[in-house]
């Protein structure tokens, strides 16, 4: 049986900067980010854009990135996670998501635990929109990039679960369906 080679990752990265959106500030967090994606994941990066600290901007872009057509697997953001009273990015993803997946940003915080206690300030949530995975990471460069690389690792498999392409998880009694089976280290 001829399996297709596996689709490469298409990823977009969202800038929530009130400063960064009006050019007050050059945004460093998303490059940085889209960096990682391409060189540590070989994701293609198919979307950048950067929006103020607004929930409806904001949650505007998971929706429209989320749609099937735009064929994106995985949104990161960053910024507006944090404790400031414009930080709306949580509740702009909570309102839009349809499963929210709470895990993935407590591990990317457990795993920044040791690097920094402040890793637990971020508010950042990750959940999904039909077969796309959004991660909502802290705003400065190293909170994003560590958030990030923190849990790069189990990314590539959630996206190719989520696409649907894992249907065997590589237990003695799995049959492959699909050809793609994970095996699991024991």
């Amino acid at each position: 049986m001829t399996h297709a080679a596996p689709r490469s990752i298409r990823a977009a990265v969202l800038t929530v900067s009130d400063r960064c959106s009006t050019g007050e500030t050059v945004d460093t967090s998303g490059p940085g980010l889209a960096e990682i994606l391409r060189a540590r994941m070989g994701a293609t990066i198919v979307e950048m854009r950067c929006v103020p600290d607004e929930k409806q901007h904001i949650a505007a872009c998971f929706v429209a990135w989320s749609l099937p057509s735009a064929e994106i697997d995985l949104i990161v953001s960053t910024g507006g996670t944090g404790l400031a009273p414009r930080d709306v990015t949580p509740e702009a993803a909570r309102g839009v998501f349809e499963r929210e997946h709470p895990a993935l940003m407590d591990l990317a915080r457990l795993r920044c635990m040791s690097k920094t206690p402040r890793a637990f300030l971020s508010r950042g949530v990750s959940g999904t929109i039909g077969r796309t995975l959004i991660l909502t990471l802290p705003g400065s460069p190293r909170g994003s990039s560590e958030n990030l690389e923190a849990i790069l690792d189990i990314l590539p498999h959630a996206i190719e679960t989520l696409r649907g392409e894992v249907q065997d998880d590589g237990r003695p009694d799995a049959t492959p369906v699909t050809g793609k089976v994970i095996a699991h280290e024991q």
